[in-house]
């Protein structure tokens, strides 16, 4: 080794030391798995770490102490640095409307680092920063390789799966006795076991307790308005329904350039926070003694030129598909109505060259999509700060269902390290 060389190595340490891997801080109390090699020390060892277990639909999370098995092929088992509550954990966690799957982790909106990967993954290593996503792209099947298409063969989302796709076993477990995954995530736990194909990988830089709430919710919101309305700048577009799916459809808005964005919604209090993400009007269903559809068309001249509904109430997805102006209006349902639930319009109003779309996922491609989505975010043309309303350790995640339970704030984002 040269003296120049020695030299180098040696400047050169206190940066990497400092400014790399501060990135890949493993802060479990009990665990401290360094990067080796590329490899952490825990790769192919049962890891056992904190979890929030729901035991019984609608009882409060049991924090317990889990054993999570090592990633099988095109696995990859990750730590989670930050993850926030979604309407759909607290659907399935309430046991409202399908086969209740218990014990089980909930979780899917999150953010984590990469611990180690299984056979036969090669584009995620070790340290690096990812999003785990519900639904997955496998490269491989028909839908992902159309450019029109998000809606993976493979990975597509599965609510009643609790178990890995490669052999049907689940990777959590408790003194021997099987967790149910949740929609393949399970973010709800310190370390978490995922297919390769529900990963997306983040720019190193991104924050990940502000990125992590694009897994789900927002992405799938911004993504109905940018994807599939695709408003021209200086359109007119309404947004029915405004949570945060509804709000980051508006925030969509704002960004393609909107001169206008109605928020329709029952709660009158909501529109003053909507303000923030672009909504300059304001329309109470309730306020009125003839159908919405017909003010929001005597309010622009015949009807809004995009609308995208984000409620899953089957009156307000028809509502949202007549406000569109004839000629050329576009309406987008996003919500996911009740299974029986049956969308009645007259067959003029389509003759009329209106158009119907509805969205998964906002259109987006995990892997290949969301890293662009995070972009948005690092080059300040997508604002994420103002969705997140609360923050809570996870030794009290039950507060965090508390609030959405009581319809307050949009994300509440759990630190997995407090």
């Amino acid at each position: 080794m040269t003296k120049m060389y020695q030299f180098l190595v040696q400047r050169s340490r206190p940066f990497l030391s400092q400014r790399f891997f501060s990135q890949f801080s493993w802060a479990s109390s009990s665990l401290s798995p360094p990067l080796t090699n590329n490899m952490s020390t825990t790769s192919g060892l049962v890891i056992p770490c904190k979890a929030a277990v729901a035991w019984e639909a609608g009882k409060p999370l049991v924090i317990e102490k889990v054993e999570v098995a090592p990633p099988q092929a095109m696995e990859v088992r990750i730590k989670v640095k930050y993850t926030s509550l979604c309407h759909t954990d607290l659907y399935f966690w309430e046991a409202k409307g399908q086969t209740p799957l218990f014990p089980r982790i909930f979780g899917h909106e999150a953010a984590g680092i990469v611990e180690s990967v299984g056979e036969g993954v090669t584009d995620l290593h070790v340290g690096d920063h990812v999003l785990p996503v519900f639904t997955g792209e496998c490269g491989e099947c028909a839908h992902c390789k159309s450019e029109e298409s998000n809606m993976c063969d493979l990975l597509r989302i599965d609510t009643e799966r609790g178990v890995m796709h490669s052999d049907g076993k689940s990777r959590f477990s408790i003194n021997g006795t099987p967790i149910n995954h949740f929609v393949g995530t399970s973010t709800f736990s310190e370390y978490t076991v995922i297919h390769s194909g529900c990963l997306a990988k983040l720019n190193p830089l991104a924050p990940m307790d502000k990125v992590c709430v694009l897994s789900c919710g927002i992405s799938t919101g911004l993504g109905a308005t940018l994807n599939v309305a695709k408003p021209k700048k200086g359109s007119t577009v309404a947004v029915f329904g405004l949570g945060a799916v509804g709000l980051a459809a508006a925030e969509g808005a704002r960004i393609a350039g909107a001169s206008r964005i109605i928020g329709i919604d029952l709660n009158p209090n909501r529109f003053e926070e909507a303000k923030k993400f672009g909504i300059t009007d304001f329309v109470n269903p309730q306020d009125y003694d003839r159908p919405v559809q017909q003010v929001i068309a005597e309010m622009t001249n015949g009807g809004v030129d995009r609308s995208i509904e984000c409620t899953g109430n089957i009156n307000a997805m028809i509502s949202a598909f007549e406000c569109v102006h004839d000629g050329w209006g576009v309406a987008v349902l996003v919500g996911v109505p009740t299974k029986d639930a049956v969308f009645m319009t007259k067959p003029i109003n389509l003759l009329n060259e209106r158009t119907l779309k509805g969205t998964f996922f906002g259109n987006y491609k995990p892997r290949t999509d969301l890293p662009s989505v995070v972009d948005m975010y690092m080059n300040k043309k997508l604002e994420l700060d103002k969705f997140i309303t609360h923050r809570v350790p996870f030794s009290e995640i039950n507060k965090a269902f508390d609030l959405m339970l009581r319809g307050e704030g949009l994300r509440c984002i759990i630190s997995m390290e407090d």
